[in-house]
């Protein structure tokens, strides 16, 4: 290699040689698209191989070179090599002036002839792309799993205290003009469908258990059709009312409530 117009040269052995190029070791660096003199010993071929070669790859110590004019003969030389023998190569570096169609060609190709380093970087950035996304699953995975965690701990929540105000009995049986004035969340039913094709109406009523908290922990349907009976209580089971307090303390409470279906 040249620099400053004193000639240099660069020992180094070969990882892969090839036809095309080879993949060294250099005991230097060289610059990518710099053309070079290569000297190469083949253990069982006579003499030394002699070529240019342009740069096209450099990282550290390792380098990927394009062979540029290999003869014939030189070309028949490393097919025989490469059939006999997988041992390491000795080789020598030096610099050639580079021309201007040269740098163009440099600067036109990134491609590593060597194929074995473009193919190891090409393996470690889909390496990396599979463990972001790992990454990413597992995160996304680890907030839902929260999530859930979180609601279903809501709902034991909130079946237990469901289950503790069904255990207890009704402290009094509250008037339903009464509970009605404490209402103040109420979901109107969903009329079902075979009901109203089949012109199924009527007013059902219920009683209902009111816990502490004001929520309904039990009902019971009096009358009617169970089509309609069983679309009431889906909707009440969402109604929410202040508590009913005797004596100042929330109470558990009984009343009764009435839901009507029309056309």
């Amino acid at each position: 290699m040249r620099r400053s117009g004193v000639p240099d040269t660069l020992p180094g052995r070969s990882v892969n040689l090839g036809e095309r190029g080879m993949a060294v070791m250099l005991a230097g660096e060289l610059a990518p698209g710099e053309m070079v003199n290569i000297e190469v010993s083949l253990p069982l071929v006579a003499g030394l191989l002699r070529t240019r070669a342009i740069v096209r790859y450099q990282d550290k110590l390792r380098c990927g070179l394009e062979f540029v004019g290999l003869s014939a003969k030189q070309r028949a030389a490393i097919r025989d090599w490469a059939k006999e023998a997988k041992v390491e190569t000795e080789f020598v570096v030096s610099g050639a002036p580079r021309s201007g169609k040269d740098k163009a060609r440099a600067a036109g190709r990134t491609e590593d002839v060597s194929g074995g380093w473009l193919r190891s970087r090409r393996e470690k950035r889909v390496a990396l792309a599979w463990f972001i996304v790992l990454v990413i699953a597992a995160t996304v995975g680890g907030v839902l799993w929260g999530r859930w965690n979180r609601i279903w701990g809501e709902l034991e929540s909130g079946l237990k205290s469901e289950q503790t105000a069904v255990a207890e009995k009704p402290q009094t049986q509250v008037p339903a003009e009464v509970m009605e004035k404490l209402l103040i969340h109420r979901v109107e039913p969903t009329y079902p469908a075979e009901a109203r094709r089949a012109n199924v109406q009527g007013i059902i009523a219920l009683d209902i258990v009111v816990g502490r908290d004001g929520s309904v922990v039990s009902m019971r349907a009096l009358n009617g059709p169970d089509v309609l009976a069983h679309a009431a209580m889906d909707a009440l089971r969402w109604w929410k009312f202040d508590p009913y307090r005797i004596n100042g303390e929330p109470a558990v409470v009984e009343t009764t409530v009435a839901v009507e279906f029309k056309q």
